[in-house]
């Protein structure tokens, strides 16, 4: 199974080059009829706020901006396509050049997948070629906004679960379209869930798949003679088959008896649903118990039907809540777990997993007493509904060699001019505390020495820092048409964000008003961008006088 190919194959037919903004074209065609569509230019991709009112956000997407990168070329169809969108004034001799182009004198420096990183801090650097850099926005924002959005997220559940808790990311159903729905099992994953309904992604990735029933097949049955076959062979091998319809019944009657209930009430045809599964699937038995009532009917169900499989010598695994109070129900689901557990002599049957799926999403005000069982999230997860996007943009900062810079009514919307290099700023007990934004040109801070940086928040105050680590935060990782930082696994990147995660100070993780990281500008790139606002006032002022 060549999942690499597969990977590469789904990202050219995602995001081909005209998936895109049309005026990337009309600038593009401008540089070009300008000359200037060679000229060196730096462009970079950062957020401005961190997501969810949290403390941090993860980096994800690079992976797929690589692949996209490596298989950026125009096909005779697509440079066709915009001859005819274009207007007709457009010199022919540009859709020749388009035809030619594509990334070998590109080169990407990027924050590693999975890091955590912050606002304002600068995650990728694009260099190249004015008119092809230019091109490359729209594709690379589109693949590193919700990427890295859905990622943090997951990563938030996670820490509001804590790190025993299994999560199963299951909003393909409920994702914005496909693509959205596969991004998203793997970014989740990458986050920190731990399987996935989704077996596309599973075929991709290498993520864990799992999935049991709907309540389709429960309500499917009516009565225990569409039950068929209705026998079931041991696990230890016995040749003899066993009817396992009536050793159900004869369960059922204990387990009625021990939790209580009323037998009129039990639902003939969820049982017959559950005998089916366990005679297909007699090692991976968990069913959704809520299709009727779960105290009246589901539970007692499962019991008669687990405890069945556990006298023919196989394991059920467990049950799915889907709806209703999931934290009251799945108290009395344990009781009824430890009952049988007890009565019955059966230890497996105190060590079942239950697994709650119902519109969920924490409260981070509460104790996350949801969290005490396995927990599937779809339509909070993948759609992020506290907060939409991420808000990541691409911006020119350097056209040969010269600093370019943004200058907004907006504050928040100034950029910081130059080709730079980030480095993330370490204390003694191992935690970052401030990433700092320099020139590319300046010398690296050192550990131990203490250097002079303006904070972010601060316009015009300095503040004096005195690393005890230092770490440069980005890296090649294209150039020249190839990938030079080889790529990791899902897996890989998942465990590299845990890891990452767990250096960050728990005062900046907190879910709910965590405090703020500080990102500060060297001494040398603040002047520079007090110099550049100074300069902008004086050339309007030519301007006006001449």
């Amino acid at each position: 199974r060549n999942t690499c190919w597969a990977m590469e194959r789904s990202i050219r037919e995602r995001v081909p080059p005209l998936l895109t903004d049309l005026y990337q074209f009309t600038m593009a065609y401008a540089y070009w009829r300008a000359g200037r569509h060679q000229e060196p230019a730096v462009f970079e991709l950062f957020f401005r706020d961190n997501p969810f009112g949290g403390g941090f956000s993860l980096f994800a997407g690079l992976h797929d901006c690589l692949l996209f990168l490596r298989s950026f070329r125009f096909t005779h169809e697509d440079v066709e396509f915009l001859r005819s969108v274009l207007p007709p004034v457009t010199d022919p001799a540009f859709f020749k050049f388009l035809r030619e182009l594509d990334c070998s004198a590109v080169t990407l420096r990027s924050v590693p997948e999975g890091a955590v990183v912050f606002a304002r801090v600068p995650l990728m650097e694009v260099s190249g070629p004015l008119a092809v850099v230019q091109l490359l926005e729209t594709s690379l924002l589109c693949l590193v906004n919700y990427a890295s959005l859905v990622c943090s997220n997951a990563a938030r559940f996670r820490l509001a679960a804590g790190p025993k808790r299994k999560l199963l990311e299951m909003g393909l159903r409920r994702a914005q379209g496909p693509d959205g729905g596969l991004t998203a099992s793997r970014y989740t994953y990458i986050g920190g869930f731990d399987l996935t309904s989704n077996v596309q992604a599973g075929f991709l990735f290498g993520i864990p798949v799992a999935g049991t029933m709907a309540h389709s097949f429960v309500t499917s049955f009516t009565s225990l003679e569409e039950v068929w076959p209705q026998t079931l062979v041991a696990a230890n091998g016995d040749p003899d088959p066993v009817d396992i319809i009536s050793l159900t019944k004869g369960w059922l009657s204990r387990v009625c008896e021990l939790l209580e209930a009323q037998p009129g009430k039990i639902r003939e045809g969820e049982l017959a649903a559950f005998l089916s599964y366990a005679i297909a699937y007699p090692q991976n038995f968990l069913p959704v118990i809520d299709s009727y009532s779960v105290g009246c009917s589901g539970l007692l169900n499962f019991c008669a039907v687990g405890l069945a499989l556990c006298e023919l010598g196989y394991q059920p695994v467990g049950v799915r809540l889907d709806s209703g109070d999931l934290c009251r129900q799945s108290v009395d689901v344990r009781r009824g777990f430890r009952l049988c557990s007890e009565h019955f002599s059966i230890p497996a049957f105190d060590s079942l997993t239950i697994v709650g799926t119902n519109n969920i999403y924490f409260c981070e005000k509460s104790d996350n007493s949801l969290f005490k069982f396995t927990v599937g999230v779809g339509t909070h997860l993948v759609t992020c509904t506290k907060q939409p996007s991420l808000g990541c943009v691409y911006k020119l900062v350097e056209v040969r060699g010269n600093p370019r810079m943004k200058i907004s009514e907006d504050p928040e919307k100034s950029t910081v001019p130059g080709r730079k290099a980030v480095y993330r700023l370490i204390d003694a007990e191992g935690h970052p505390f401030l990433d700092l934004v320099s020139l590319a040109v300046e010398s690296p801070p050192e550990a131990g020495v203490p250097l002079s940086c303006y904070p972010l928040a601060c316009d015009k105050s300095s503040v004096s820092v005195t690393p005890a680590q230092v770490t440069c935060l980005r890296q090649e990782a294209y150039s020249k048409g190839q990938v030079t930082h080889p790529p990791c696994s899902a897996a890989e990147t998942r465990a590299k964000v845990q890891s990452s995660l767990q250096t960050l100070h728990p005062r900046h993780k907190k879910l709910q008003k965590p405090d703020s990281y500080t990102v500060a500008l060297s001494e040398q790139l603040h002047n520079l961008v007090t110099e550049i606002r100074r300069g902008s006032t004086n050339n309007s002022n030519f301007l006006l006088a001449n």
